[in-house]
């Protein structure tokens, strides 16, 4: 995928214009002059338009827990080759893991990540590593390596076990400005386990990973985030005990945010009955009663994003036994459509309310502007379209690799691509006239 550079002076017409932020849901154009939003408003002409078709144009999505695998593991994705995939899924810019190899504990290294994604209209924003190595035993030097560019700290793919050093870590985060990103996991508890502790596991003969491994991770971060007064972030929320802890902090006004994925959202651990090796994930897919306490509190918007932890694993280790497998799945070209689908086509969400979970509340959470749409604002927008029926094939992604839970799923509403400052990238070619 190669960026498009765009007219000078352009009209989008026909759109469904959603900015929450300002207030905004309605039919309208808009014209773009420079990479600067100049109008909005009905009947626009210019130069040159492309007719919408009713798509909708909301301000940039913003997939707050990615892992692009470079440096280090490039036959599995690269930044390149993630940042198309994030275009084509309606990205504008992402937040990426520290789990690579060199990790991400030096500000070199995050600085060389920041260089490498220059260039695309995504754009790459690291989170660094808590510890040293992602060992868990020594903080990493977090004013220099926020002051290089990383928006929040984590050892996300491993938790940080030792209290005293998250103790520490969420004192710094008051100093730094920036969240503590919690992979909340008591790996003595987990052990082993390749899919959630039930009777489905049981049935199955597959190792289990009890809930009690998430919940009592996430009460101990908790209670460190209140005495401490920094701000910690939940990743991939999975359990209802962890869930209720979250939604109790919020009530006593602990600094604490989550986030929730769609697997974890749209699947449970019935998935893993064919053993087929994309359903393998960190935490694992749960019960149904677990999804559907993630979907009642994502209709009453307790949780601030959803986030694909987009995990791209190559094809040789998911060919494997299940307990063998490697954990993760993708999600960044499959996210907003199935949102959409399941969730806003079916009354759960508003339209207004992806917008928001996609684009304000994950950049609220790391402290980045959130783009608008309003006379003088920059362009930084997604274009989605909420009648395209599509399949996920695997094969037409983006990403290095393939292992979506979701291929095969019919779906309705799908992401064209991004508009950033001067260019075009996305899926579909502009179509001016």
């Amino acid at each position: 995928m190669e960026p498009i550079r765009l007219p000078k002076k352009y009209c989008l017409k026909g759109a469904r214009l959603i900015d929450p932020v300002q207030g905004l849901d309605k039919a309208g154009d808009l014209v773009i002059e420079n990479g600067v939003i100049t109008e909005i408003g009905s009947d626009l002409s210019a130069p040159v338009c492309w007719d919408m078709q009713g798509a909708i144009i909301c301000p940039g999505f913003f997939d707050l827990h990615v892992h692009l695998r470079e440096p280090g593991f490039e036959d599995a994705e690269t930044i390149r080759t993630g940042q198309e995939a994030a275009a084509a899924g309606g990205f504008t810019g992402m937040a990426c893991m520290p789990n690579t190899e060199p990790t991400l504990d030096q500000a070199g290294v995050v600085r060389w990540v920041i260089q490498q994604a220059d260039g695309f209209p995504v754009a790459v924003h690291p989170v660094a590593a808590v510890t040293k190595g992602r060992k868990g035993e020594e903080l990493t030097e977090m004013v220099e390596l926020r002051e290089t560019g990383a928006v929040g700290f984590s050892d996300d793919g491993s938790p940080t076990a030792n209290p005293e050093i998250m103790r520490r870590a969420l004192e710094y985060s008051l100093l730094v400005k920036a969240p503590i990103i919690s992979h909340a996991e008591d790996l003595d508890l987990s052990r082993d386990g390749a899919m959630h502790e039930s009777e489905t596991s049981t049935r199955l003969g597959l190792p289990g990973i009890p809930r009690i491994s998430e919940d009592i991770a996430t009460i101990r971060d908790i209670m460190l985030a209140e005495y401490t007064g920094g701000h910690l972030h939940l990743a991939h929320l999975s359990t209802e005990g962890a869930l209720r802890a979250f939604e109790e902090a919020v009530k006593r006004g602990v600094r604490v945010t989550a986030e929730v994925t769609p697997h974890h959202l749209l699947l449970s651990d019935k998935a893993v009955e064919g053993y087929d090796t994309d359903t393998k994930m960190k935490p694992p897919l749960r019960e149904e009663s677990d999804r559907m306490a993630l979907m009642e509190s994502l209709k009453a918007k307790s949780i601030q994003a959803i986030a694909t932890d987009h995990a791209p694993h190559t094809f040789e280790s998911k060919v494997v036994p299940y307990d063998e497998a490697a954990f993760g799945v993708v999600g960044l070209e499959t996210a907003v459509g199935l949102i959409w689908d399941r969730c806003v086509d079916q009354g759960v969400m508003e339209p207004a309310d992806i917008v928001s979970i996609f684009s304000q509340g994950p950049r609220q959470v790391v402290g980045l502007s959130v783009p608008a749409i309003k006379a003088g604002a920059p362009m930084e927008l997604t274009i989605f379209h909420p009648e395209e029926s599509w399949q996920v094939k695997t094969e037409e992604f983006y990403s290095k690799s393939i292992n979506s839970p979701f291929k095969g799923w019919e779906l309705k509403g799908r992401p064209w691509g991004i508009l950033k400052d001067t260019h075009w990238a996305g899926r579909v070619e502009p179509d001016f006239k």
